[in-house]
């Protein structure tokens, strides 16, 4: 449903959307602190920002923040199928913020969005996947003038940028939330670990203890999905090849084989690896009978889905979010979400709690820049290290836990080098 300055599904959801944006705000006490400074203080005032995100109850919650801070903030979905279309209704609805993105749009319209999104004129984007960066980059490259920096929320978008500032592309600089310690360190595995989990469970209701679980890709997504498959009883297996990342995965406790190995045994697979066709067609051959595979990473080309469909004698949809193929073997394989983010697609994705560490470095560093983007060159940087420990000294406040102090004795000692053994 078009509306006055934003496209939603139906703009009647709005009081549904009001309330789960409620109750995700409950769990994310260093947001609200970050919202009540910035509504006190405006240090966003006079800054337009785009945004592509996925539009979710959380996401709607750093919304507010940013427009409390006196942003002038336009809002697009980062994924087709993760927009939770109640929340985007509350938006633009509700609250007056622009907001473009219906569940299930297609890839026209999901562009379509984006660009409405930069209509706005943006000074700071704010992008989950780099696909708002990419537009400005190569369609909508008279924006940039205007671009002071930007900042990128995820794995793959972080991977899109360096590429780009490697390339020398990059035209303006963009702080990598996703590298923040209080980011993947807790978003990534504890969160994608457990709305994955959640998201094949509501899919599929297939019960996860005595599965092979195959899970590709052993980074702290990776890390996050395996530990919560392990913790339901599954037979976890990791694919890798970063041969680090596998000895640890060795030492976690987990089967390391490669994948064409693991096909052949499992019952669930899971990709979280950032690249392409990580699954692919010889890999569909081997599978055994009602084999599920899923997506966890942020876009759908993990799985091969062309060699799938190209596989397949007969694609019936078996239930929401379940697309049945049926090969020329009869061997049924099940796709989960097109391929798409299923923690998102077909669940509610990361909890709040986890959320609001990262949208709490969206905001602060929404705010650094804008202070510092001057001094700031073309490439790709980290969370200060300030605003890092900030979100966490934050959260453990939150909780209501303490944590010891150094003395000046100790601090002398650290930063000193004479003394040695006595």
């Amino acid at each position: 449903m078009a509306v006055k300055n934003g496209d939603v599904k139906d703009v009647k959801l709005a009081n549904l959307g009001k309330e789960h944006v409620q109750w995700a705000e409950m769990e994310m006490p260093v947001l609200r602190q970050i919202r009540k400074r910035f509504l006190r203080e405006k240090p966003l005032k006079g800054l337009k920002i785009s945004a592509c995100l996925h539009v979710t109850s959380e996401t709607a919650n750093l919304a507010l923040t940013l427009r409390d801070g006196g942003a002038d903030l336009t809002l697009c979905a980062s994924n087709p199928l993760s927009t939770q279309d109640d929340v985007a209704a509350y938006l633009t609805g509700a609250e007056k913020i622009p907001t473009f993105a219906i569940k299930g749009e297609d890839q026209k319209t999901y562009y379509s969005h984006i660009n409405s999104a930069l209509d706005a004129k943006p000074n700071l984007t704010m992008d989950d996947g780099a696909d708002l960066v990419a537009t400005i980059h190569t369609k909508q490259k008279v924006l940039l003038k205007d671009i002071m920096a930007g900042t990128e929320e995820t794995t793959t978008g972080v991977i899109r940028l360096r590429s780009m500032e490697a390339a020398k592309k990059l035209m303006y600089p963009i702080v990598a939330v996703n590298e923040a310690m209080t980011k993947h360190f807790f978003d990534n595995r504890y969160g994608t670990g457990q709305s994955t989990i959640d998201g094949i469970t509501r899919a599929t209701n297939i019960l996860w203890a005595g599965k092979n679980v195959v899970v590709a890709g052993y980074g702290w997504c990776g890390r996050g999905v395996a530990s919560r498959a392990r913790g339901l009883g599954g037979q976890v297996i990791v694919t890798e090849v970063d041969p680090i990342r596998a000895l640890e995965a060795v030492m976690d406790g987990y089967r390391v084989m490669a994948m064409p190995e693991a096909a052949k045994i499992g019952d669930f697979f899971i990709t979280v690896t950032g690249d392409i066709n990580v699954i692919d067609i010889d890999d569909f051959l081997s599978m055994k009978d009602g084999a599920v595979v899923a997506n966890s990473g942020h876009f759908n080309v993990e799985i091969n889905i062309k060699a799938l469909e190209d596989l397949a004698k007969e694609k019936r949809h078996a239930r929401p979010f379940v697309d049945e193929y049926t090969l020329s073997s009869g061997r049924r394989i099940y796709l989960l979400a097109e391929g798409r983010l299923v923690n998102l697609s077909a669940a509610e994705g990361h909890p709040a709690s986890v959320m609001d560490m990262s949208f709490a470095n969206q905001a602060l560093c929404a705010e650094y820049v804008y202070k510092n983007y001057k001094k700031l060159e073309k490439k790709v940087y980290v969370v200060p290290e300030n605003i890092d420990k900030e979100v966490g000294r934050l959260k453990l406040q939150a909780m209501g836990v303490k944590i010891d102090v150094l003395t000046k004795e100790q601090e002398k000692y650290l930063s000193g080098w004479a003394e040695g053994t006595s």
